[in-house]
């Protein structure tokens, strides 16, 4: 009956969310004060039944509940407990159970975070919110059920996706769908805005600190996604433009772009019309993203679904949102204007637009080189493939002059700004960043190419440039002997601001130095054998057979020296019983400044004694992660400043100086 429970949590979820959707939304319109109120409690009582759904499904994963038709295709009595539970989301009809789960989170979290907003535009935002939630709710129920019966039930379940059974898998997809879903907060301000013809700078103020979450979640989720890339694929690398990891990297970039346009649109009123759009196109790549994913169009280890009935239901909802979302815009387009009066050329405001359109055109470029293949094949029955030379030919001329201007716009002044100023607050980081590259030049002499001297320089220049930021912001007190008392009185959003962007920098200079100056060998080894790679020498010390929970691995004992350096590594091959597949277990050895990788490949005969190896010294890889953490920390440390809040009311600056200048 546990089954039959869920479904019944989720229908019930329908009902409530059609409730929350329309009557809300009519009251606002009407005036109905007793339907405005119902805004709230729908929300939270959508929450509790999609959170019942939520915890019978694991309940019949972690029974071995044979008798649900996707606990036997995800699951096995071997399995480790921790992989039953996380098998979840593990497939398609629980990854988007665990959408739907999180919509109504974020729905509950605007409920309750909203109170000091004013009652009727919260009411037109949980509508909207609504109405997205009806959506899924219908393809839960209808095309992607995941408590449907098997009968007769299963003796042993099919066992979850090797590929999956890692502990990254624990925390990847919530995070990842964290982000994901977390964009439709920032859509549902834009669309109540539109619909309510509220359209000056509040809304971008309310939903600001949304914005920034979604955006926080999005990041640690592509993090990890990249990590359990590296460390369980076993080919040694971490991004490798995969049509979905593009699907997820689309409203990064967008995100990204709409994150600094609402800044603009808090602090002086302008982009109203342009933070609008942002909104809706962020949440708009993120259903596409579940339509790539879901839908069967794509191969990929991530994607699950291969059924049409399913791609065609997400690509009309698509249609229906973005439609309904893009009418509403051009309705109200007139209204929106641009706001904010006019700015110089080298002025703040110029150069995040700048910068905005720069990442929205990277975007456009990676949504091409994405559905330009599905597109050839449905008009044409043409099979191509788009890979990394497309994308680092399209993509990096548009985010090198962004990262580039992402230096000046830290220091230029809101409204007025001039190349002298920009110079005389710049130029130590610029010239310290020369010295740096010519360092790195003439140290790696033959090494190194321009192409990665170029990405540090650019690196470089991002992390020093916003120190230089900070330096000055701080220094003046520090003279006068204020410097801790400063420190104490810098907002949490200046703190998060500093953060995220040095993240970028080390993240920049991290990517260039591994990708530049890796080393890396496929070769074959015997028992007793050496081989080198780069300065290391690596010699095959012996192999043994090992039993996992649900797996045999043949594990290789390997020696490396570095010099009068040397320790061990024990990379494996394993092979699942149940689904009889095979896969790599890399060794990797992680230090600060580098990482020795070892994947084992396939034997070379029948006793098992020689194998291809592959051999990768990958220098500065931790560093990478570290600068994509510290753009998510960034976000958290933004969060804790009280102006992002929702429910604390503030008048953007230049909304101050029209009033204070109509009163004169």
């Amino acid at each position: 009956m546990m089954a039959e429970l869920g479904v019944f949590a989720l229908v019930l979820a329908l009902i409530v969310a059609l409730v929350q959707a329309t009557l809300p939304l009519l009251g606002a319109q009407w005036g109905i004060a007793a339907w405005v109120r119902l805004a709230r409690p729908a929300a939270a009582l959508q929450c509790l039944l999609s959170l019942l759904a939520a915890g019978v499904l694991f309940w019949c994963f972690g029974t071995q509940d044979y008798s649900v038709l996707y606990v036997a295709a995800n699951s096995h009595s071997d399995l480790p407990m921790t992989y039953k539970l996380t098998a979840f989301w593990g497939g398609h009809e629980g990854s988007m159970l665990l959408w739907q789960v999180l919509l109504a989170c974020w729905s509950v979290a605007v409920a309750w975070r909203s109170r000091a907003l004013p009652a009727d535009f919260v009411a037109r935002v949980l509508a909207v919110l609504g109405w997205v939630s009806v959506g899924f709710l219908l393809f839960v129920l209808f095309l992607s059920n995941p408590f449907l019966r098997l009968v007769p039930a299963a003796l042993e379940g099919k066992d979850l996706n090797p590929l999956l059974q890692d502990p990254g898998m624990v925390f990847h997809p919530p995070l990842l769908y964290m982000g994901y879903v977390g964009f439709v907060v920032p859509f549902a301000f834009a669309l109540a805005a539109l619909i309510s013809g509220e359209l000056g700078a509040a809304w971008a103020r309310w939903s600001r600190s949304w914005t920034l979450a979604a955006w926080g979640f999005l990041t640690l989720g592509i993090l990890l996604g990249s990590a359990w890339a590296y460390y369980v694929l076993g080919w040694g690398g971490w991004w490798f433009w995969d049509p979905v990891e593009n699907a997820s990297f689309m409203p990064w970039l967008v995100g990204t772009a709409l994150l600094h346009s609402l800044i603009v649109t808090d602090q002086r009123g302008a982009f109203r019309s342009w933070s609008a759009l942002l909104a809706i196109c962020a949440f708009s790549l993120c259903l596409l993203g579940t339509f790539l994913v879901r839908s069967g169009v794509l191969t990929s280890v991530h994607a699950f679904a291969v059924d049409p009935g399913r791609g065609l239901f997400i690509l009309c909802f698509i249609v229906a949102v973005v439609g309904v979302s893009l009418w509403l815009y051009a309705w109200r387009a007139p209204e929106l204007g641009t706001g904010g009066g006019q700015f110089a050329l080298l002025s703040r405001e110029t150069l995040l637009l700048v910068n905005n359109v720069l990442f929205c055109a990277a975007a456009l470029a990676v949504l091409i080189g994405t559905l330009y293949p599905l597109a050839l094949d449905v008009l044409r029955n043409e099979k191509i493939s788009v890979g990394p030379p497309y994308f680092e030919a399209v993509f990096l001329p548009l985010v090198l002059p962004a990262l580039a201007l992402m230096g000046c716009g830290t220091v230029a002044r809101w409204k007025q700004g001039s190349g002298r100023e920009l110079w005389q607050r710049l130029r130590v980081a610029l010239v310290l960043t020369g010295v740096g590259v010519a360092v790195l030049g003439l140290t790696q002499a033959g090494s190194v190419t321009p192409v990665t001297l170029l990405g540090v320089a650019l690196g470089l220049w991002c992390l020093l440039s916003t120190l230089a930021h900070a330096v000055q912001r701080l220094l003046p007190a520090v003279r006068q002997g204020a410097g801790w008392q400063r420190v104490a009185r810098q907002p949490w959003g200046w703190w998060g601001t500093v953060m995220a962007h040095a993240g970028v920098g080390v993240f920049v200079m991290a990517v260039s130095l591994a990708n530049g100056l890796e080393t890396k060998r496929e070769t074959h080894v015997a028992q007793g054998q050496s081989v080198e790679a780069g300065r290391y020498r690596f010699t095959l010390v012996g192999l043994s057979s090992v039993e996992g929970p649900n797996y045999d691995a043949q594990r290789a004992h390997f020696r490396v020296s570095d010099g009068d350096q040397s320790w061990d590594m024990y990379p494996e091959k394993r092979a699942y019983r149940v689904q009889t597949m095979g896969l790599s277990q890399a060794a990797i050895d992680s230090r600060w400044t580098r990482d020795v990788f070892i994947a084992l490949g396939e034997p070379l005969d029948e006793t098992g004694q020689a194998w291809t190896v592959r051999l990768q010294v990958k220098p500065w890889m931790e560093w990478i992660w570290m600068g994509t953490f510290m753009m998510a920390l960034g976000a958290g440390l933004s969060l804790l400043d009280k102006r992002f809040r929702t429910g604390r009311q503030r008048v953007p600056r230049a909304a101050r100086s029209a009033v204070a200048h109509k009163v004169a």
